[in-house]
């Protein structure tokens, strides 16, 4: 334990020597954030130019924009004319950059995608007024670098801010952030685990759950007009006869298997859903398994979360790291693993580090490098992991046992709640006051 304190404290004396009183200033003035953020998105858009000028689209978006075509001009919809991977609310971003033909994909996608992150900054910072938003409009912006690969090129670029505005606003307005949670989980399923948070937590848990009804209801409405009803869960049973895939942490021993050549364990290519898997000795009933275990830990995670709730008034801290526990437990125990999935991990430690950054800062840190080596894996280093190359395997194991750090210190935050011996306010957070007080204090003209 002292040895984690030790490197905490050196890693806060970085941190504080990088932001000096000046600079610390001037990413908290609202022209400056403007400028960062107009900065990375147009790195964003000139990085995709080439392929947005051609036509062309990178990443999963091939593959979206097949599917949009097939309904668009062909009236064959995914989840509505067949079972989808996906639930059947991704059919309306998919269709959405669609609409103005194949040629501009890619641009409208990239649109779509920078105007949530605009929705998801402002939010952060009450449009410019809420001061204690602005490290957390950094840190968004400092996610959305390092997975720009999948946030650019995946549903989860979208739904990650849905869930950072749907976070903020249910303190205030319960019922929009029902439905933004509610909408972000009928196109990704993962939010689903932030909405069992705030049903656990929220004073306002009756207004969210009736709007999370409503969009529920006109969804199903919708598919059922359309004459899909019966594949509207489909994407439940698509994703629990999958095989272990390749970066799921569960996955990792076998990994190493098949990186030192053992004669019955491989990697391979599953054709039919365009994913890397790993099969070996056991395999097929770990994956089995994976799925009751990763429910039996929510449904822990979710108990501990109302216990905890008997003993702490601040909701709204419990409700974030609820939500942690939870999403972060359906990245460990899942037997997929994407690199989008750390897209599921960053929007509520941004919203944490908006709340109080002193708690917050140890997962914000482990989000950082999981996300760097996330990025370094796939694309960079994907290749090379495929064949087996021991840096690549060595990358993935690292960024691996850091996701289950970062589920432990939830859990263990969580568990001392629930027992009342952890108080959700921690002292050291008067420093944090204290310094922003001095900032202001060196900066005061004499």
């Amino acid at each position: 334990m002292s040895d984690m304190r030790f490197v905490l404290a050196q890693i806060d004396s970085a941190v504080m020597a990088a932001l000096t009183p000046e600079r610390r200033m001037r990413l908290q003035q609202l022209r400056t954030l403007r400028i960062g953020f107009l900065t990375l998105h147009g790195i964003f858009f000139f990085t995709l130019l080439p392929t947005i000028l051609t036509g062309r689209v990178l990443g999963d978006l091939p593959l979206y924009r097949i599917w949009a075509g097939l309904g668009l001009n062909h009236q064959v919809w995914q989840g509505i004319s067949a079972e989808w991977v996906y639930p059947i609310g991704a059919l309306l971003p998919i269709t959405l950059a669609g609409l103005g033909g194949p040629l501009v994909y890619q641009l409208v996608w990239f649109l779509m995608t920078a105007l949530l992150n605009g929705v998801a900054v402002a939010v952060l910072t009450g449009g410019g007024r809420r001061s204690s938003g602005y490290k957390a409009a950094w840190l968004w912006l400092l996610f959305s670098f390092l997975l720009s690969p999948v946030g650019l090129l995946r549903l989860e670029g979208l739904t990650a801010p849905l869930v950072i505005a749907g976070l903020v606003l249910l303190a205030t307005r319960p019922a929009l952030a029902g439905v933004l949670l509610s909408a972000a989980t009928w196109i990704k399923v993962w939010p689903a685990a932030v909405l069992l948070a705030a049903v656990a937590v929220s004073r306002r848990r009756i207004t969210v759950v009736l709007a999370g009804a409503a969009v529920t209801a006109a969804v199903t409405a919708f598919v059922w007009l359309m004459g899909g009803l019966k594949f509207l869960t489909g994407f439940v049973t698509m994703q629990s006869d999958r095989a272990l895939q390749l970066e799921a942490p569960v996955t990792t021993p076998w990994v190493w298997l098949a990186a030192m050549g053992h004669h019955r364990t491989a990697i391979y290519e599953n054709l039919a859903i365009s994913t890397r898997e790993v099969t070996g000795p056991g395999t097929a009933a770990v994956a089995a398994l994976m799925t009751p275990v990763m429910f039996a830990a929510v449904l822990g995670i979710f108990v501990l979360v109302v216990l905890a709730r008997r003993r702490t008034q601040d909701a709204p801290a419990l409700l974030l790291i609820g939500a942690l526990a939870l999403v972060s437990a359906f990245v460990v125990f899942n037997k997929v693993g994407s690199p989008q999935y750390m897209l599921w991990i960053a929007p509520i430690v941004t919203v944490g580090v908006a709340q109080d950054w002193w708690r917050w800062r140890v997962p914000a840190y482990l989000t950082v490098l999981i996300a760097l080596l996330t990025t370094l894996i796939f694309p960079i280093f994907y290749l090379p992991l495929i064949d087996g190359d021991p840096f690549a395997v060595l990358l993935l194991t690292g960024r691996n046992l850091l996701l289950l750090v970062l589920f432990g210190w939830s859990v263990r935050v969580l568990w001392g709640l629930a027992r009342g011996t952890e108080a959700v306010r921690v002292p050291e957070r008067e420093r944090d006051r204290e310094s922003e007080r001095r900032l202001q204090r060196d900066l005061r003209p004499d």
